[in-house]
């Protein structure tokens, strides 16, 4: 009986180190994995909202943080650190050029000239910041962005605008650059 007690302990521990060792193999497989592929999918989200009482539109642009510093990277022989940036009014410019040169807005068929606030950092994201001014109401818009096209061709850029609550949505698939939106 003692003997058979003992071999059947024996065989449960010898089944848990293997488990446990194939769990610590996966796990380290699939971080390693990881580290190579930061994150599988490439997009940016761009937030237009109509604020009716301020009569402005209210935009914001979410990037991955590495995705944007590599883009960046291209653009500028200065060290690129969103997070920690040596010289934030020269990353401001950094930032503020590049969104703008390739994110234009038009409301009821007249360009939107975009007036940049910031950017700041949430977890994995740099969030960019915009406003347009004396927007009175809004009927009709349309965007044309290629936020990251240069950067990743499998890029992916989705647009929310949203005016008196109604909000509607639009995926971008590079190279695909324009969407339009209309509310009653």
């Amino acid at each position: 009986m003692v003997n058979s007690l003992f071999q059947w302990l024996m065989m449960a521990l010898f089944t848990a180190v293997q488990t446990t060792n194939i769990s610590v193999q996966n796990h380290q497989a699939v971080y390693k994995m990881t580290e190579l592929k930061k994150h599988p999918l490439y997009i940016s989200i761009i937030d237009i909202n109509h604020n009716a009482k301020d009569k402005a539109l209210e935009i914001s642009v979410r990037i991955f943080t590495d995705d944007f510093e590599n883009t960046l990277k291209k653009y500028s022989n200065a060290k690129i650190d969103l997070s920690r940036p040596a010289n934030k009014a020269a990353m401001d410019k950094l930032v503020s050029n590049y969104l703008l040169s390739r994110l234009q807005i038009k409301a009821d068929n007249k360009p939107a000239a975009l007036h940049y606030l910031g950017f700041e950092l949430q977890q994995e994201s740099i969030w960019t910041y915009f406003e347009v001014p004396n927007i009175p109401s809004v009927k009709k818009m349309e965007v044309n962005t290629t936020v990251l096209y240069d950067y990743q061709e499998k890029q992916i850029n989705i647009i929310h605008a949203k005016v008196n609550g109604d909000e509607k949505s639009f995926r971008l698939d590079n190279p695909k650059s324009h969407a339009a939106f209309e509310w009653q």
